[in-house]
Protein backbone atom coordinates (compact mmCIF):
# COMPACT_ATOMS: atom_id res chain seq x y z
CA UNK A 1 0.00 0.00 0.00
CA UNK A 2 2.76 2.44 0.91
CA UNK A 3 4.39 1.72 -2.44
CA UNK A 4 1.18 2.75 -4.24
CA UNK A 5 0.86 6.13 -2.55
CA UNK A 6 4.58 6.95 -2.25
CA UNK A 7 4.91 8.75 -5.58
CA UNK A 8 1.72 10.90 -5.32
CA UNK A 9 2.59 11.69 -1.71
CA UNK A 10 6.11 12.72 -2.73
CA UNK A 11 4.79 14.90 -5.56
CA UNK A 12 2.21 16.41 -3.25
CA UNK A 13 4.73 17.32 -0.56
CA UNK A 14 7.23 18.65 -3.11
CA UNK A 15 4.60 20.70 -4.96
CA UNK A 16 3.19 22.19 -1.77
CA UNK A 17 6.68 23.01 -0.55
CA UNK A 18 7.49 24.88 -3.77
CA UNK A 19 4.19 26.78 -3.79
CA UNK A 20 4.44 27.71 -0.11
CA UNK A 21 8.03 28.88 -0.67
CA UNK A 22 6.87 31.10 -3.53
CA UNK A 23 4.06 32.53 -1.38
CA UNK A 24 6.47 33.18 1.48
CA UNK A 25 8.84 34.93 -0.92
CA UNK A 26 6.01 37.20 -2.06
CA UNK A 27 5.20 38.04 1.57
CA UNK A 28 8.84 39.03 2.03
CA UNK A 29 8.66 41.10 -1.15
CA UNK A 30 5.50 42.75 0.20
CA UNK A 31 7.34 43.80 3.36
CA UNK A 32 10.25 45.12 1.28
CA UNK A 33 7.99 47.04 -1.14
CA UNK A 34 5.87 48.50 1.67
CA UNK A 35 9.00 49.82 3.38
CA UNK A 36 10.11 51.44 0.12
CA UNK A 37 6.70 53.06 -0.41
CA UNK A 38 6.68 54.34 3.17
CA UNK A 39 10.12 55.84 2.60
CA UNK A 40 8.99 57.49 -0.65
CA UNK A 41 5.91 58.90 1.07
CA UNK A 42 8.04 60.31 3.90
CA UNK A 43 10.32 61.93 1.31
CA UNK A 44 7.43 63.43 -0.65
CA UNK A 45 5.80 65.11 2.36
CA UNK A 46 9.02 66.30 4.00
CA UNK A 47 9.58 70.08 4.36
CA UNK A 48 10.66 71.61 1.03
CA UNK A 49 14.24 72.73 0.46
CA UNK A 50 15.95 74.96 -2.07
CA UNK A 51 16.64 73.57 -5.53
CA UNK A 52 19.97 71.68 -5.37
CA UNK A 53 22.79 72.92 -7.59
CA UNK A 54 23.18 69.53 -9.26
CA UNK A 55 20.22 67.30 -8.38
CA UNK A 56 20.79 63.59 -8.84
CA UNK A 57 18.04 61.61 -10.63
CA UNK A 58 18.41 58.76 -8.13
CA UNK A 59 19.32 60.39 -4.82
CA UNK A 60 16.97 63.37 -5.31
CA UNK A 61 13.97 61.58 -6.81
CA UNK A 62 10.81 62.94 -5.07
CA UNK A 63 12.84 65.61 -3.23
CA UNK A 64 10.45 68.35 -2.02
CA UNK A 65 11.56 71.74 -3.36
CA UNK A 66 10.34 75.33 -3.22
CA UNK A 67 11.38 77.82 -5.90
CA UNK A 68 10.37 81.34 -6.86
CA UNK A 69 10.55 82.79 -10.35
CA UNK A 70 8.39 83.17 -13.40
CA UNK A 71 7.10 81.26 -16.40
CA UNK A 72 8.89 81.95 -19.66
CA UNK A 73 7.89 80.92 -23.16
CA UNK A 74 4.97 78.80 -24.34
CA UNK A 75 3.91 75.69 -22.39
CA UNK A 76 3.88 72.12 -23.62
CA UNK A 77 0.78 69.95 -23.19
CA UNK A 78 0.97 66.25 -22.35
CA UNK A 79 -2.18 64.30 -23.14
CA UNK A 80 -3.49 62.51 -20.02
CA UNK A 81 -6.67 60.98 -18.66
CA UNK A 82 -7.57 61.15 -14.98
CA UNK A 83 -10.23 59.40 -12.93
CA UNK A 84 -11.42 62.65 -11.36
CA UNK A 85 -11.26 65.07 -14.29
CA UNK A 86 -11.38 62.95 -17.44
CA UNK A 87 -9.24 63.65 -20.48
CA UNK A 88 -7.02 66.69 -20.63
CA UNK A 89 -3.44 67.86 -20.57
CA UNK A 90 -0.56 68.16 -18.16
CA UNK A 91 0.90 71.62 -18.58
CA UNK A 92 4.70 71.70 -18.66
CA UNK A 93 6.42 75.07 -18.79
CA UNK A 94 9.86 76.57 -18.64
CA UNK A 95 10.28 78.23 -15.25
CA UNK A 96 13.10 80.69 -14.64
CA UNK A 97 14.06 80.84 -10.98
CA UNK A 98 15.16 83.97 -9.16
CA UNK A 99 18.67 82.50 -9.25
CA UNK A 100 18.58 82.62 -13.05
CA UNK A 101 18.20 78.89 -13.68
CA UNK A 102 15.59 77.56 -16.09
CA UNK A 103 13.92 74.27 -15.24
CA UNK A 104 10.82 72.43 -16.43
CA UNK A 105 7.76 72.80 -14.21
CA UNK A 106 4.64 70.62 -14.23
CA UNK A 107 1.77 72.99 -13.43
CA UNK A 108 -0.84 70.25 -13.50
CA UNK A 109 -4.07 69.50 -15.31
CA UNK A 110 -6.12 71.48 -17.79
CA UNK A 111 -9.21 70.06 -19.47
CA UNK A 112 -9.35 69.70 -23.23
CA UNK A 113 -11.49 72.84 -23.45
CA UNK A 114 -9.30 74.86 -21.09
CA UNK A 115 -6.02 74.25 -22.89
CA UNK A 116 -4.40 77.59 -23.53
CA UNK A 117 -5.83 79.22 -20.40
CA UNK A 118 -3.58 81.98 -19.11
CA UNK A 119 -1.07 80.77 -16.53
CA UNK A 120 0.18 83.02 -13.72
CA UNK A 121 2.28 85.91 -14.97
CA UNK A 122 4.98 87.70 -13.08
CA UNK A 123 6.46 86.35 -9.86
CA UNK A 124 5.28 82.91 -8.74
CA UNK A 125 6.29 80.41 -6.08
CA UNK A 126 6.11 76.68 -6.70
CA UNK A 127 6.24 73.98 -4.06
CA UNK A 128 6.49 70.42 -5.28
CA UNK A 129 8.74 67.46 -5.87
CA UNK A 130 11.52 66.67 -8.28
CA UNK A 131 10.77 63.84 -10.68
CA UNK A 132 12.50 62.13 -13.56
CA UNK A 133 9.53 60.41 -15.27
CA UNK A 134 9.94 57.07 -17.01
CA UNK A 135 6.95 57.23 -19.33
CA UNK A 136 8.41 56.77 -22.81
CA UNK A 137 8.55 53.40 -24.57
CA UNK A 138 8.71 52.12 -28.13
CA UNK A 139 4.97 52.66 -28.54
CA UNK A 140 4.93 56.33 -27.51
CA UNK A 141 4.06 58.57 -30.48
CA UNK A 142 6.33 61.43 -31.36
CA UNK A 143 5.12 64.82 -30.08
CA UNK A 144 3.14 67.07 -32.37
CA UNK A 145 5.56 69.97 -32.54
CA UNK A 146 3.12 72.20 -34.41
CA UNK A 147 0.48 72.05 -31.69
CA UNK A 148 2.78 71.51 -28.70
CA UNK A 149 0.98 68.28 -27.76
CA UNK A 150 3.04 65.46 -26.28
CA UNK A 151 2.01 61.93 -25.37
CA UNK A 152 4.36 61.31 -22.44
CA UNK A 153 6.66 63.31 -20.20
CA UNK A 154 9.91 62.83 -22.09
CA UNK A 155 12.05 65.03 -19.85
CA UNK A 156 15.25 65.19 -21.93
CA UNK A 157 13.31 66.09 -25.09
CA UNK A 158 11.06 68.52 -23.23
CA UNK A 159 14.02 70.21 -21.60
CA UNK A 160 15.52 70.73 -25.05
CA UNK A 161 12.22 72.10 -26.41
CA UNK A 162 11.92 74.47 -23.43
CA UNK A 163 15.61 75.42 -23.45
CA UNK A 164 15.74 74.32 -19.82
CA UNK A 165 17.80 72.08 -17.57
CA UNK A 166 16.60 68.44 -17.57
CA UNK A 167 14.99 68.94 -14.16
CA UNK A 168 11.24 68.59 -13.63
CA UNK A 169 9.48 70.10 -10.64
CA UNK A 170 5.97 68.68 -10.28
CA UNK A 171 3.99 71.39 -8.52
CA UNK A 172 1.96 70.58 -5.43
CA UNK A 173 1.13 74.18 -4.61
CA UNK A 174 1.20 77.23 -6.89
CA UNK A 175 1.15 80.80 -5.64
CA UNK A 176 -0.58 82.80 -7.10
CA UNK A 177 -3.37 80.39 -7.95
CA UNK A 178 -3.17 78.87 -11.41
CA UNK A 179 -6.09 77.72 -13.60
CA UNK A 180 -4.40 74.33 -13.67
CA UNK A 181 -5.22 71.61 -11.15
CA UNK A 182 -1.97 70.35 -9.59
CA UNK A 183 -1.22 66.68 -10.15
CA UNK A 184 1.34 66.17 -7.38
CA UNK A 185 3.77 63.31 -7.10
CA UNK A 186 2.42 60.32 -5.17
CA UNK A 187 2.83 56.58 -4.80
CA UNK A 188 -0.47 55.72 -6.48
CA UNK A 189 1.23 54.75 -9.74
CA UNK A 190 3.82 52.49 -8.10
CA UNK A 191 2.53 48.90 -8.22
CA UNK A 192 2.50 46.78 -5.09
CA UNK A 193 0.78 43.52 -6.03
CA UNK A 194 2.80 41.17 -3.84
CA UNK A 195 -0.08 40.44 -1.45
CA UNK A 196 -2.23 39.24 -4.33
CA UNK A 197 0.63 37.11 -5.64
CA UNK A 198 1.19 35.61 -2.18
CA UNK A 199 -2.49 34.71 -1.79
CA UNK A 200 -2.45 33.13 -5.25
CA UNK A 201 0.54 30.92 -4.43
CA UNK A 202 -0.92 29.88 -1.06
CA UNK A 203 -4.29 29.06 -2.66
CA UNK A 204 -2.51 26.97 -5.28
CA UNK A 205 -0.70 25.14 -2.46
CA UNK A 206 -4.05 24.37 -0.80
CA UNK A 207 -5.44 23.18 -4.12
CA UNK A 208 -2.38 21.03 -4.75
CA UNK A 209 -2.71 19.48 -1.27
CA UNK A 210 -6.42 18.75 -1.81
CA UNK A 211 -5.79 17.18 -5.19
CA UNK A 212 -2.98 15.08 -3.72
CA UNK A 213 -5.26 13.95 -0.90
CA UNK A 214 -7.99 13.05 -3.39
CA UNK A 215 -5.55 11.06 -5.52
CA UNK A 216 -4.26 9.13 -2.49
CA UNK A 217 -7.83 8.49 -1.30
CA UNK A 218 -8.83 7.07 -4.69
CA UNK A 219 -5.68 4.97 -4.81
CA UNK A 220 -6.42 3.49 -1.39
CA UNK A 221 -10.04 2.80 -2.36
CA UNK A 222 -8.90 0.96 -5.47
CA UNK A 223 -6.52 -1.09 -3.31
CA UNK A 224 -9.34 -2.01 -0.94
CA UNK A 225 -11.59 -2.96 -3.85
Amino acid sequence: MLRKIFFPLLMGVAGCAVLIALGTWQVQRLTWKTAILDQITATIIAPPVALPANPDPVADEYLPVMVSGQIIGAPLSVLVSTADNGAGYRTITAFQTDAGRTIAADFGFLSLDDRGAALPTGQATLTGNLLWPDEVDNWTPEPDVATGIWFARDLPAMATALNAEPILLVARNIDPVSPTVPMPVGIEGIPNDHLGYAITWFMLAIGWALMTGLLIFRTLRQKDA
